[in-house]
């Protein structure tokens, strides 16, 4: 799995879309793009491609997309509709993008597919990070986190967001 962060000048969300879907295809490698607001760590998008995987070599996945389905549970939600808060919008925004090859490739040949797609995704924004600071007055809200919870908790808030994607597993 690789990430490619930065800031995407988004005019039009689906010609947007169109163009990473493209260099998916190109590259034979899942490409989804998040808004990085929403993203807690790398582990955050880690662990929902694992649960994606596995929902879908289960057949108990909720999309037919393999991005799709990583989006739903990097949301926490069953929800596509719902789910699409967390992935891009129209305007300046700062991102991450996942690009992963499926489950079934060979490992040495995803090495390759997976740099050229990050290099091709990584021209379509400007460079920056994105992930590491975190608002947690925006994380708490989009994934329903209050103060008695946070309180019962022994992690952190990041701890509760990886529980949220572990969640919908249970919640299927």
């Amino acid at each position: 799995m690789r990430l490619v962060e930065g800031v995407a000048h988004v005019d039009d969300v689906d010609a947007f879309v169109s163009e990473l879907n493209a260099i998916g295809d190109d590259h034979g490698v899942t490409v989804q793009a998040f808004d990085a607001r929403y993203v807690v760590s790398r582990a955050h998008l880690e662990r929902a491609v694992e649960l994606a995987d596995r929902a879908l070599a289960r057949g108990t996945n909720v999309a037919r997309d393999r991005g799709v389905e990583i989006l739903l549970y990097a949301a926490g939600r069953r929800q596509i509709d719902r789910a699409l808060t967390l992935g891009i919008s129209p305007g300046e925004r700062p991102v991450v993008v996942l690009i992963d090859a499926p489950p079934d490739r060979v490992a040495r040949e995803t090495d390759g597919d997976e740099t050229a797609a990050a290099a091709a995704v990584a021209s379509l924004l400007d460079p920056v990070e994105t992930l590491g600071e975190v608002d947690a007055s925006l994380i708490r809200a989009y994934f329903d986190v209050g103060d008695p919870e946070l309180a019962a908790v022994e992690g952190d808030l990041a701890d509760i967001v990886l529980e949220r994607v572990a969640l919908l597993d249970v919640e299927k």
